[in-house]
């Protein structure tokens, strides 16, 4: 049996969002820890939830009646400026875990007010 080698006419791209989960009324604390409010459609709002973009990203924060936060599952997001960010979590509280395993970036991991685990990392020039 052989194998073909079969060539495809789709790439993948960067991603357009990531959602994690947040618990009924979780909102206002959402805000407080993302920032720019997307405003959701119409159609979509009345699920409860809300939408963040910058940097070319979206995060979806969606109602789940059954909420547990992600301790291991998380959205790995490019940063420019890690170190910046980091000063800026920290003056507001959040603790943070670097990990220098992974070559070539920068990274460390934080945790959003519901205790979704989130990684933020940046290439090393």
């Amino acid at each position: 049996m052989t194998t073909e080698n079969t060539i495809t006419a789709f790439s993948l791209g960067p991603l357009h969002h990531v959602q994690l989960a947040i618990p009924a009324d979780g909102e206002e604390l959402c805000r407080a820890f993302w920032g720019g409010v997307l405003d959701k459609p119409a159609v979509l709002a009345a699920r409860g939830g809300c939408w963040f973009r910058g940097g070319g990203l979206e995060v979806h924060l969606g109602v789940e009646a059954d909420f547990r936060p992600a301790a291991k599952a998380h959205p790995g997001i490019l940063v420019r400026s890690l170190h910046d960010l980091a000063m800026r979590l920290r003056a507001h509280g959040h603790e943070l875990i670097w990990d220098d395993k992974f070559p070539g970036h920068d990274r460390f991991y934080a945790f959003d007010e519901l205790g979704n685990r989130l990684e933020f990392l940046e290439p090393r020039p």
